[in-house]
C-alpha cells in the first residue's frame, strides 16, 4: 500500500508541475510544450490504474487526480487549438502590443470579469511589457481594487460604480478605473 501511496503522491506533484509548465508555455516563457513530463504523468496514471487498490481513500484520490488530469488535458487541447487558429486571447493581446508599440488602454469586456480574469489580463500585460510578476496574486489584486474602489466612492459618491481594465501606458501595465453608467 505504501508503494501505491508514494506513487499517488508523486503523481500529484508531477501533475501540479505539469500544469505550471503548460501555463509557462502558453505565456511564451517556455519554448516547447512539456511533452516528456506529460508522458511521465500518463505513465504514472496507467501504472496506478493497473494496480488493485484496496484502500478506498487511495482509490478516491487516484480517481480525483485522473479526472483533474483529463480536465487539464481538455483545456490544454483547447488552448493549443486556439493558438493554431490564431484566436488565443493572450497571444492576440501580446501581438497587438508588438504591432503598435504601446496600444491604447485595453478595456475588459462588459460585464466586468471576475478578479481572476482581470488578474490574468494584468499578468499578461506585465509580462508583455517586461515587468516582473513575482509576488503578485489574485487575492492581492482583489484587495487593492477594493481599496481603490472605496477611495473612488468616497470621492465621487457611494452610489457610483466603477469597472477596472488593463491599460499599457509608457511601457508599463496599469489598472485603470472607469465609471459605469446605467
Amino acid at each position: 500500500m505504501e508503494l501505491a501511496e508514494a506513487k499517488i503522491d508523486r503523481l500529484d506533484t508531477k501533475l501540479g508541475q505539469l500544469g505550471r509548465e503548460y501555463e509557462q508555455y502558453f505565456l511564451g516563457l517556455r519554448p516547447r510544450e512539456p511533452i516528456p513530463l506529460k508522458g511521465e504523468v500518463r505513465a504514472l496514471i496507467a501504472q496506478l490504474a493497473d494496480q488493485r487498490l484496496i484502500n478506498t481513500a487511495l482509490k478516491f484520490r487516484l480517481g480525483s487526480l485522473s479526472a483533474r488530469y483529463q480536465a487539464m488535458q481538455r483545456r490544454w487541447d483547447d488552448v493549443l487549438r486556439q493558438i493554431d487558429e490564431g484566436s488565443y486571447a493572450r497571444h492576440q493581446f501580446r501581438a497587438s502590443l508588438q504591432r503598435r508599440g504601446q496600444p491604447p488602454a485595453k478595456p475588459v469586456p462588459a460585464p466586468a470579469p471576475g478578479p481572476q480574469g482581470l488578474f490574468e489580463d494584468y499578468l499578461d500585460a506585465r509580462l508583455a511589457c517586461g515587468q516582473s510578476t513575482a509576488g503578485l496574486s489574485a487575492e492581492q489584486l482583489s484587495h487593492s481594487l477594493d481599496a481603490q474602489r472605496e477611495q473612488l466612492q468616497e470621492r465621487f459618491g457611494a452610489d457610483v460604480e466603477f469597472q477596472f481594465r488593463v491599460a499599457v501606458e509608457d511601457g508599463r501595465a496599469k489598472l485603470k478605473a472607469r465609471r459605469v453608467t446605467h
